[in-house]
């Protein structure tokens, strides 16, 4: 299979089948913390990178092939090694899978480009949208995730808050927390009342245990996590 993985299982999502959209790496963040290196192509050009026919044929061999395993999956999951929402024809196979089989649809996004209401749109017939917010002041969010020029976190923020008004399903709002950078207790308030306005379903706190794209990236302790999960609510999961 070129573009299905899995599938795999996971305490966020259970049995997943996974879809890449973009080439390896392609994505407009450079996050410090991802555990599949530095971002090779940091672009913010859209555009059918993968056709979706190619991968709507490959969707269909797979569940001629797998049909006990199709009936135990959670989600079919939008995510693979690059931000998803760059192919300019996720939508269509959102609805396209939706044709196919009566599966529910996740799309893991950075978040980076929810500002557009097209996009938002898109994302419609999704059943899960688990987006990431790992800062909430510009100073954070460029050394946190790298972020191609041009992107500010007030507009992914803007992003989000119009996502929840407009979407009908689930958002599980991700949060990757790594020690000495993005911790501080005073963000950790300032990123309450972000998510506050944002009002996901969910708020899942990380920490990188695997390797990450840049060295000396650290967990944070889980005495802290877990100060930090009561500052921000009873929504929140740690992992």
């Amino acid at each position: 299979m070129q573009y299905l993985y899995g599938p795999v299982k996971s305490r966020r999502l259970g049995v997943s089948l996974g879809i890449s959209l973009t080439p390896y790496k392609t994505c407009d963040f450079d996050c410090i913390y991802c555990q599949l290196g530095k971002t090779t192509n940091l672009t913010a050009e859209r555009k059918e990178y993968i056709e979706v026919n190619r991968i709507i044929g490959e969707f269909k061999t797979w569940l001629e092939n797998n049909n006990e395993a199709a009936q135990g999956l959670g989600y079919i999951t939008l995510s693979g090694s690059g931000e998803p929402t760059l192919n300019s024809g996720f939508g269509e196979l959102i609805s396209e899978i939706k044709k196919i089989a009566s599966l529910k649809v996740a799309v893991l996004t950075n978040a980076s480009l929810l500002s557009d209401p097209d996009i938002r749109r898109q994302l419609w017939q999704a059943d899960l949208i688990v987006p990431s917010l790992d800062a909430v002041t510009q100073e954070l969010f460029v050394k946190v995730d790298r972020p191609l020029a041009g992107i500010k976190i007030e507009d992914v923020i803007n992003g989000l808050v119009a996502l929840r008004k407009e979407f009908r399903g689930k958002i599980w709002l991700e949060v990757m927390l790594i020690k000495g950078i993005n911790d501080d207790i005073r963000h950790i308030r300032k990123l309450k009342e972000v998510i506050e306005r944002i009002n996901p379903d969910k708020i899942q706190l990380n920490s990188p245990v695997r390797t990450t794209a840049d060295a000396g990236v650290l967990p944070v302790a889980k005495t802290k996590l877990r100060k930090i999960k009561e500052i921000l609510g009873e929504k929140v999961e740690v992992f």
